[in-house]
Formats: C-alpha cells, structure tokens, sequence
C-alpha cells in the first residue's frame, strides 16, 4: 500500500483497489512482454511468456469490497488464483485481506483476453500456456 492511496476517511480508495489487483495479477503472472526491463521472474510466466505483439486485454472487473482496507505502512495480502479458464479467454480471482487483522477486505475477478495487437483479433489461449495455468486453477470468488 502506498501512501496516496489512502483517501480522506483513511482507507484504501477503491479506485486505488484495482490498481493493487493489477499489481498482484503482474506479480504473480508476470509483465505484458516486451514491458519494463528485466526484474525478478514472476510466478507463473504467463504474460512475459506470449508470442510477440501478443497483447493481455481486461475485459471485464468486478469487486465486491467487503470492509475497507486500512491504510498500513506495509504490504496488503492477497492471494491470486486463476478461476475460469475458456478459449480465448481467463479470470483470475483476487481475495485482498488486511495484513494486521487477516480480514477478507475485498474479492475481485478480471477477465482478460489475449489479442492480436496489430489486427486487434482474439487469440485462443495455446496449450502451452493452459498447461502453466491449469495448476492454479480454483474456484470463482462469487460462485
């Protein structure tokens, strides 16, 4: 958690929420390819690991916040799994919860589908990539 993200009733805004999800979903799965400069390997190297021009695209969000999230001078815990898994597409699941109290904070999903970044067409998801991907495979948070 940074600092600016606390807003004026002291809690973790919840535009700062997503931010913090796509943080972990990085963290965990790995920067687009060909982002950034070399750093530590994620993970699961599921989107530094696509074919070039290979783009991951959110195609949807949904967040349940369930308490607010107070601001700590240390890092929020978040456990990241992969929920759905389709042809051309994936949910990845998010529970975040408070790193003092271990209070679920807020639950979230983000659909994402791989694209083609020049032509803009979807992508089917290779075989090599749902084999990375079937180990972390679990259940939907709002199922």
């Amino acid at each position: 958690m940074r600092w600016g993200d606390m807003d004026a009733y002291g809690h973790v805004n919840n535009v700062e929420i997503l931010r913090i999800l796509e943080e972990a979903r990085i963290h965990a799965f790995g920067p687009p390819g060909g982002t950034g400069g070399p750093g530590r390997e994620p993970v699961v190297a599921l989107f530094n690991n696509v074919p070039a021009g290979t783009q991951a695209l959110v195609a949807e969000h949904r967040v349940k916040y369930l308490v607010p999230l107070t601001y700590r001078n240390i890092p929020a815990d978040i456990d990241v799994w992969i929920s759905a898994l389709k042809g051309a597409s994936l949910t990845i699941a998010y529970v975040i919860r408070d790193p003092v109290t271990g209070e679920s904070c807020a639950k979230a999903e983000t659909t994402l589908a791989f694209v083609d970044g020049g032509s803009g067409r979807l992508l089917r998801i290779a075989p090599e990539q749902k084999d990375l991907m079937l180990p972390y495979l679990g259940s939907s948070v709002f199922a």
